[in-house]
């Protein structure tokens, strides 16, 4: 088996600087995401419209962000990452500012949908840029800075979002995502440079891109690494859309003891992205896949045998996220790995599959009732239950293939595991 390709180009000299201002591109969409939820009640009440029509906006958020990666990460790797990462940041700012003159719920749907196709530059771009300059360990390290982002962006978006509205409407919240928008379009033309030289680039039609794209569906390991990312996501959702119910509704803690929870399941993520960090160099990527998985789904079953008791479902939480802090950056290294020929598509996949699959998973909460904590775990289960059978049948991590340390192995013009 032929050995990666070595790197596209080596990374700028002040990486560290570029790969922050990555990791907080990626970080605007939990925050576009849910900063504003705490002003859905105002909102509702000065559009004179239905929960239903403002949670939409939601809704539409994430049908953007979808799109959005799905047409923006195959076109990078035929023009390159810094234009559309430049030209993203700065329509999302441009599309938050007319969010905060929006005069009816409808209007503001439409604004948050292409909100989301401008902020889907940020998500997909990110890990292609990762994927150019990185491989194996090295990226693998990178990927778990993203996935920190990840982990705290949903837990401190409400919260930042309460702080605001203490000091003004839910207006003052999408002129903040504003400002960071300007802001990171001013820092990544100053901090990150161009990832994919013209060389590397794809010089044939769209249609040859997406074509492209396509070609990585009918490759098994990567479709493996695709729904891993996303079955682990449905896990993560579940957990966020209820969490809340369960540890007010039915534990009985005050929204300040359910707020510093949240932050302690945060840490958890935390402290298992920087394990991943730590550890990424001294073992193969499906180490962490397997444990990752194997923690999942214990730590879900011992919630829902035990979701009538406190304590033993704060602990199962905790090594649940422990576990996401793992399998986030492991398998979005792998995915990367696979298609070092289309990273941008590669990582346009991964994202959409992320996108999809948790969007899917939160409303399954409120279907199957909040009475309860078990349909919470049930659906975390599931989902740490999906990315098992995913690592099983298609990633099939017993054949060891690829050097220790993730630096998998890629059959030239394919990056097949196989």
């Amino acid at each position: 088996m032929a050995s990666s390709p070595t790197r596209d180009r080596e990374p700028p000299a002040r990486a560290g600087a570029a790969i922050v201002i990555l990791a907080a591109l990626t970080g605007l969409t939990p925050l576009a995401t849910d900063m504003y939820i705490p002003a859905f009640p105002a909102m509702s009440n000065e559009f004179s419209a239905s929960s239903s029509a403002i949670q939409a906006s939601i809704a539409t958020y994430m049908l953007g962000l979808v799109l959005g990666q799905l047409l923006l990460g195959p076109i990078s790797d035929r023009t390159g990452r810094r234009k559309l990462l430049i030209a993203g940041a700065w329509l999302f700012a441009l599309f938050s500012a007319a969010c905060v003159m929006a005069a009816d719920a409808s209007v503001l749907a439409v604004l948050r949908f292409l909100q989301g196709l401008a902020g889907a530059v940020g998500m997909v771009l990110a890990r292609a840029v990762i994927g150019d300059w990185y491989r194996g360990a090295d990226a693998a390290k990178r990927f778990s800075v993203l996935t920190m982002i990840f982990a705290v962006g949903p837990i401190l978006a409400p919260v930042l979002g309460g702080l605001l509205l203490g000091v003004g409407s839910w207006r003052v919240i999408f002129a903040v995502l504003t400002a960071s928008g300007v802001v990171l379009a001013l820092a990544t033309q100053a901090w990150v440079p161009e990832s994919l030289p013209r060389e590397r680039r794809h010089g044939g039609s769209l249609a040859h891109v997406f074509r492209t794209m396509a070609a990585l569906l009918r490759q098994r390991a990567f479709v493996g690494y695709v729904l891993v990312f996303a079955c682990s996501t449905v896990a993560l959702f579940a957990y966020l859309a209820a969490a809340s119910f369960v540890l007010q509704g039915i534990f009985g803690l005050s929204e300040w003891a359910t707020s510093l929870l949240f932050g302690l399941n945060a840490l958890g993520m935390l402290v298992g992205g920087a394990l991943f960090g730590a550890l990424s160099k001294h073992t193969h990527l499906h180490n962490f896949l397997i444990v990752g998985v194997v923690l999942g789904i214990v730590s879900s079953t011992v919630q829902w045998l035990f979701a009538g008791l406190l304590i033993p479902t704060l602990a199962a939480l905790f090594v649940a996220m422990l576990a996401l802090g793992l399998l986030f950056p492991a398998s979005m290294a792998a995915g990367q790995a696979e298609t070092p020929h289309a990273p941008g598509g590669g990582s346009a996949l991964l994202g959409a599959g992320q996108c999809l699959f948790g969007a899917a998973a939160a409303p399954l909460v409120g279907l199957f009732g909040t009475a309860s904590a078990k349909p919470m775990a049930a659906l975390m289960m599931i989902g740490f239950a999906m990315a098992g059978v995913a690592l099983l049948l298609l990633v099939r991590p017993w054949r060891r293939q690829g050097a220790p340390g993730g630096r998998f192995g890629a059959s030239p013009g394919h990056g097949r595991l196989a």
